[in-house]
């Protein structure tokens, strides 16, 4: 028998009036943030980064793709990786499905990451998506927005007890723990106007829920995100559920 509370349809109605109060607010101190977001004041990219793409080495500014804005993914998959980060992998399956709208919009979407570009081009057939995914070339495009760290920076934590999930993940990259959490996840936004690239947003960690769309259908489930006292995280690549 369950044990949640059980009440008529008037009591259900009464309080969902109260929680529909709360998220207006909610929503409404969202619009608030979003435009504050906006107002953050743009940072001219200086740095001659440098990209390998299906077209060939391309700049910052070629990754537009014609548009005036440009979404970076920032997604976990090293050159030490045999396959992308799970976690990443399940964002990925949200960004694609996105892709063709944001460009109706002036803006382009790709990923990131440091792997050989021969590796993301095989990861993205077996995945099935279809987003443009470059290879940084060389650090410094990751390490400069704080997603790249080196084994003396991760030296604490690394010596200490390594959590559950961490070995998951590293494990099904194909990799050490050392070499998994020295890439991060996140995404970057810039614009480009009059001939100047700019930044203008960087996040990452619950930052990114945005781009996790099953977290918000989750939250809307009646049992939740269900993840407490999990050691093991549930998310896994799209084709190994059930497996």
């Amino acid at each position: 028998m369950t044990q949640h509370k059980v009440g008529t349809q008037e009591e259900w109605q009464a309080a969902r009036d109260e929680l529909l109060a709360e998220e207006k607010e909610l929503t409404r101190r969202s619009d608030e943030l979003a435009r504050k977001r906006r107002e953050l004041p743009w940072v001219a990219v200086e740095k001659e980064y440098r990209f390998e793409t299906t077209d060939g080495t391309k700049s910052l500014a070629d990754l537009f793709d014609g548009r005036s804005q440009l979404l970076v993914y920032h997604f976990m998959f090293g050159p030490e990786y045999e396959a992308g980060c799970p976690v990443c992998s399940s964002i990925a399956d949200n960004l694609n499905a996105n892709v063709p709208h944001l460009r109706a919009r002036d803006a382009t979407l790709i990923c990131s990451s440091r792997a050989a570009l021969d590796k993301l081009q095989s990861y993205e057939q077996r995945m099935g998506w279809s987003f443009d995914w470059v290879s940084t070339v060389g650090p410094d495009f990751n390490r400069d927005l704080g997603f790249l760290h080196t084994e003396e920076e991760l030296q604490p934590f690394l010596a200490g007890e390594m959590p559950v999930t961490v070995d998951q993940m590293a494990t099904a990259c194909g990799t050490d723990v050392a070499h998994y959490v020295a890439e991060g996840p996140g995404l970057s936004a810039y614009v480009q106007s009059d001939g100047t690239v700019y930044r203008t947003y960087v996040s990452t960690a619950r930052g990114l829920e945005p781009v996790m769309g099953y977290y918000g259908l989750l939250d809307r489930a009646p049992m939740g995100r269900h993840e407490e006292g999990e050691e093991v995280h549930w998310l896994r690549r799209h084709d190994e559920y059930g497996s």
